[in-house]
């Protein structure tokens, strides 16, 4: 095998281990985070592969064909049949060929034939064979030779070649096997970089819809709402207020606080007049988690134990208050909006 064509060899190995480590990653790391473009685009570059090989191969099968291959008598060593008991089966042959001008040589090939002339293929008998110049293994049994080699099998006398004389197609060696390896590793490696994101993203935190809640009205013009998560996190408030929307009216609210875990709700008197009030539905529950965060931070008390917003209406807007309690003591802060 010229130099140039072990490169190739090698060059082709490597690039199958690519595409075989691709699409094998790819279709595993598109079902595990769910991407069906993944998973088709893993399974669609094997066969992209495969066409841009054949495309790539085809000057060279063109040369090949151009080829005239030579044409020899071949003696038949031992052959060993296979296969179903019906139509053409596959026989092994080992042959000794006698090309005219060059050594005789050996050479293993597999050929089909009808199981109602496997009596006319005996060891020790002629054949005629073809084979490419540059590459004997690839021998092939002429069936209906013409007559000048009919001929020639009638009268050819052949010694048999030494078993040392068989020749086969070189293997690809260890060279091809170690860059496929590297290939496949290469291509696994390349799509979990690329997805690593998806793949190794810490895991969702539990869907707020998930949190329970449980609402408690009293007959003095109050109610509650707990929850098990903190109405501090995202959409925890306003479900808390939705909540309890629809177990009492919102819409005459005089004073809210909100704790860690608790919504108390304090409502007008019925038939009170000149009582400032407000739509609870209408807060900005947006603004208190952002107020309860910077006043457990800018607010010295030591290390802060519990806080509580108090949310009262302050004209046509509310006034939001936070106390933050620590062992140092308490302190407040105030957002008026």
């Amino acid at each position: 095998m010229s130099a140039v064509r072990r490169a190739l060899v090698l060059v082709r190995g490597f690039l199958a281990g690519v595409v075989i480590g691709t699409t094998l990653c790819a279709f595993v790391v598109g079902i595990v985070i769910e991407y069906v473009p993944l998973i088709i685009a893993g399974l669609g570059l094997p066969v992209v592969y495969g066409i841009l090989l054949y495309l790539a191969g085809a000057p060279r099968r063109a040369r090949e064909a151009a080829v005239a291959p030579v044409t020899a008598l071949a003696k038949i060593e031992s052959l060993r049949a296979g296969g179903t008991e019906t139509g053409d089966i596959p026989v092994d042959f080992v042959l000794t060929v006698a090309p005219e001008g060059a050594a005789t040589h050996r050479v293993r090939i597999t050929h089909g034939v009808n199981l109602v002339d496997i009596p006319d293929y005996r060891p020790g008998g002629i054949l005629v064979v073809q084979y490419p110049p540059d590459r004997p293994w690839k021998a092939q049994i002429v069936e209906r030779p013409s007559p000048e080699w009919e001929r020639r099998v009638a009268d050819a006398a052949i010694e048999s070649a030494p078993e040392s004389s068989l020749v086969q197609e070189q293997p690809e060696g260890c060279a091809f096997g170690a860059l496929a390896l590297l290939g496949l590793l290469l291509g696994a490696a390349l799509v979990l970089f690329l997805f690593r994101a998806e793949l190794f993203a810490p895991e969702a935190p539990s869907r707020p819809e998930e949190t329970q809640s449980s609402v408690t009205t009293s007959s003095s013009g109050s109610a509650t709402v707990d929850v098990d998560g903190s109405l501090l996190g995202e959409g925890e408030l306003r479900r808390a207020i939705d909540g309890l929307a629809q177990a009492a009216d919102v819409s005459q609210v005089i004073t809210v606080v909100v704790e860690e875990r608790r919504l108390t709700v304090v409502f007008a008197p019925t038939g009170a007049q000149g009582v400032p009030r407000f739509d609870l539905r209408s807060l900005a529950v947006d603004r208190v988690p952002p107020l309860v965060r910077r006043a457990t931070t800018t607010i010295d008390v030591g290390s802060p134990q519990s806080w509580q917003v108090t949310i009262v209406p302050f004209g046509n807007a509310v006034s939001s208050r936070v106390i933050v309690t620590g062992p140092d003591g308490s302190g407040s802060l105030a957002d008026e909006g």
